[in-house]
C-alpha cells in the first residue's frame, strides 16, 4: 500500500493539485491513491515522490511496524 493519499492530505494538496505537481493524469493518480492501479513505474513514482517532497521509498515502499511477540 502507498502513502500518497497521506502525504497529499498533510500537504493539504488536492489531486488535481498533485496532479499539475507531478504530471500525473487525475485519474491515474487517483487510481493509484486508492489501490485500483498497481505497479506504477519508476520515472511515476519519482515524480509522485518529488512532487510530495519525499522519496520514493518512503511513498511506495513504507516499513511496516512489525509485532513483537
Amino acid at each position: 500500500m502507498n502513502r500518497i493519499k497521506f502525504f497529499r492530505t498533510k500537504y493539504g494538496l488536492t489531486v488535481k493539485e498533485l496532479s499539475v505537481k507531478s504530471d500525473i493524469a487525475i485519474g491515474y493518480l487517483s487510481d493509484l491513491e486508492n489501490g485500483n492501479a498497481k505497479n506504477p513505474s519508476l520515472r511515476t513514482m519519482q515524480k509522485i515522490a518529488a512532487a510530495l517532497g519525499q522519496t520514493v521509498p518512503d511513498v511506495f515502499f513504507p516499513k511496516e511496524k512489525k509485532e513483537v511477540c
